[in-house]
């Protein structure tokens, strides 16, 4: 374990990038633990910071945070020493506590458990995804791949991926997109195939009542919203339930 981590971690340069997701992941799951023995009212739990009576948010400390550990990161000019690690950890840390509240901070109220919440913790799960493909060693938009082509070839590469991806977001697959940013295949995938019905690509092209429209309303109902409800199990598994009232 110890050989793999220092090949495949140390030596290859993504000490940081470990010591953040690492850091991101147990202070989601930390802050998350927090909220919900807050929300039981467990006796036995601390519960809000409340200064003068005024609830400050847990996203107030991630921006603290961050801004600590991003000017200590970049101040720091040896990226594999111990103090730059502990600078991404700190960062990391911040990183979960804002995005942890992302659509409060989206909606400007606290929709914290309401339905309108769930896109904090999709959210925190995209960020996980995608830094987790740049730790196995993948890099955005196939920069890897067209090192060798030339600038325009680096230039059109970059283009196209970018494209596609962009496409399939338009399309509201937001996982396929993303993924796609580092895997270009699984972009144009999401590109050709029908844009999801509520879409922004599908509302714009796809004309109420047409052939296309109801195909896509097809699939949504036969293949997305079990796939959703599955996503919708997990996530409150992880991080509560929301309440009922939006």
């Amino acid at each position: 374990m110890g050989e793999w981590f220092t090949r495949e971690i140390a030596d290859a340069g993504r000490l940081r990038l470990f010591c953040f997701l690492l850091a991101f992941i147990a202070a989601f799951l930390f802050i998350r633990f927090s909220v919900r023995m807050i929300r039981r009212q467990a006796r036995w739990w601390p519960g809000n910071v409340t200064p003068g009576g005024r609830h400050i948010h847990h996203v107030v400390f991630g921006l603290v945070l961050m801004c600590v550990g991003g000017v200590g990161g970049l101040a720091i000019t040896n990226d594999s020493s111990g103090w730059a690690a502990a600078a991404a950890a700190v960062f990391g840390v911040g990183a979960a506590l804002v995005l942890d509240e992302f659509a409060l901070v989206l909606h400007l109220q606290d929709v914290y458990w309401s339905e309108q919440g769930r896109l904090s913790v999709e959210v925190v799960f995209i960020t996980i995804a995608l830094c987790g493909l740049m730790l196995v060693g993948l890099r955005p938009l196939g920069v890897d791949d067209s090192a060798g082509d030339g600038v325009w070839g680096i230039a059109g590469a970059l283009l196209f991926n970018l494209c596609v991806a962009v496409i399939a977001l338009l399309k509201g697959k937001v996982w396929t997109g993303v993924i796609g940013l580092f895997i270009g295949l699984v972009a144009i995938v999401g590109a050709i195939r029908l844009a999801r019905p509520d879409s922004p690509w599908a509302r714009r092209r796809y004309a109420e009542g047409s052939r296309k429209e109801r195909r896509a309303r097809k699939r949504e109902r036969r293949y997305r919203l079990p796939v959703q409800r599955l996503g919708d199990r997990l996530s409150d598994l992880i991080a509560g339930r929301p309440s009922i009232k939006s």
